[in-house]
């Protein structure tokens, strides 16, 4: 990007502004706070979604890796409070609650970015662990109202008996299963982007449409594809590791080695590490993710600085609530009532 002064008046800057657009290049008038060939404040989005990344005052990433459309897998378990823990979470309220304003937010960040980039296909899975009817007509009349396509499938645990060990629970074996059903509906029905979803979670309203032009701008200036996580735990503050910061679309991410079972992969990872994701079902590990964070070891894996999720664990979990957040307005501001 160039940075002159311009006199619109001028007839000369006028023709120089026309042919820096036609040419695909950006110029900036500090002194007017703006851009004229983008026609915008520098306060603005100056990106363009699909081609190019621009963040002041670093400049512009010509896209590469080109996002068209992301699948949606949210896995629900309604009537397990906190799974192989006997704690409770934050707010302490029955866990179809959790659920409920989780999707809420998940559905209100979708909506937001459908509303900026029409053209990226959104479908969304829903992956049910035997929630009770009454539960289950709550989670629809969400889905009524949300103006997306969404589909709810129930976990076939027979199909799984043979597949995954003998678990000490039942709850840990329907835990295993779900993942395991959401990780193969991501390989059949994933096209682009996949994004894994617990059901604890509540988003930003901006949180898809960060992940998605991070996504594209971070992705194509190292010319790789790369695992997404959209929460920054406390985990990742406790042991001085050392991280590598990178500039997404309007806030820094980091590197990190591991993630939960909430995250985002392009289809090319799924195909290629399926035996790592499928392995990471078969049984239980220590830690849970075993397998997926051994994919970390040879791929990008990032974060966000600050989170665009927040999971509403125990207060205590290192594994749990993102620091510098407002818990209660996050709440508050999914309720869907």
């Amino acid at each position: 990007m160039r940075e002159i002064k311009t006199n619109k008046k001028n007839p000369l800057i006028k023709i120089f502004i026309k042919l820096c657009r036609l040419f695909g290049f950006e110029i900036i008038d500090q002194s007017n706070f703006s851009s004229p060939t983008l026609q915008k404040e520098l306060n603005d989005d100056l990106s363009i979604i699909n081609k190019k990344s621009i963040v002041l005052p670093i400049g512009e990433v010509k896209i590469t890796k080109k996002v068209s459309s992301v699948l949606v897998i949210f896995r629900t378990n309604t009537d397990i409070e906190i799974w192989d823990q006997n704690k409770k979470r934050l707010f302490e309220q029955p866990k179809i609650e959790y659920t409920l304003r989780a999707l809420n937010s998940l559905i209100k960040s979708i909506n937001f970015s459908k509303n900026k980039y029409p053209h990226i296909n959104f479908k969304i899975m829903i992956v049910d662990d035997k929630s009770k009817n009454e539960n289950l007509d709550k989670i629809e009349k969400l889905i009524n109202l949300s103006g997306l396509d969404i589909i709810i499938t129930r976990l076939n645990h027979e199909k799984y008996r043979d597949v995954i060990s003998k678990q000490k629970s039942e709850s840990t074996f329907s835990n295993l299963a779900s993942l395991l059903q959401s990780f193969e509906l991501g390989k059949e029905y994933g096209e682009d982007l996949i994004y894994f979803i617990e059901d604890d979670y509540l988003h930003f309203e901006p949180m898809m449409e960060e992940m998605i032009a991070s996504y594209e701008r971070i992705a194509s200036q190292i010319n790789k594809d790369i695992f997404m996580c959209p929460s920054d735990y406390p985990y990742l503050y406790m042991n001085n590791e050392k991280t590598s910061l990178l500039l997404g679309s309007k806030r820094h991410w980091r590197s990190i080695n591991k993630t939960l079972c909430t995250f985002l992969a392009p289809i090319s990872f799924v195909d290629k590490y399926w035996d790592n994701f499928k392995k990471n079902c078969q049984d239980r590990h220590d830690p849970f993710e075993k397998y997926l964070n051994e994919i970390y070891e040879k791929e990008l894996c990032i974060s966000p600085v600050k989170s665009l999720s927040v999971h509403f664990a125990n207060i205590n979990s290192s594994y749990g609530l993102s620091p510098y957040i407002n818990y209660k307005a996050l709440w508050e501001d999914n309720n869907y009532d």
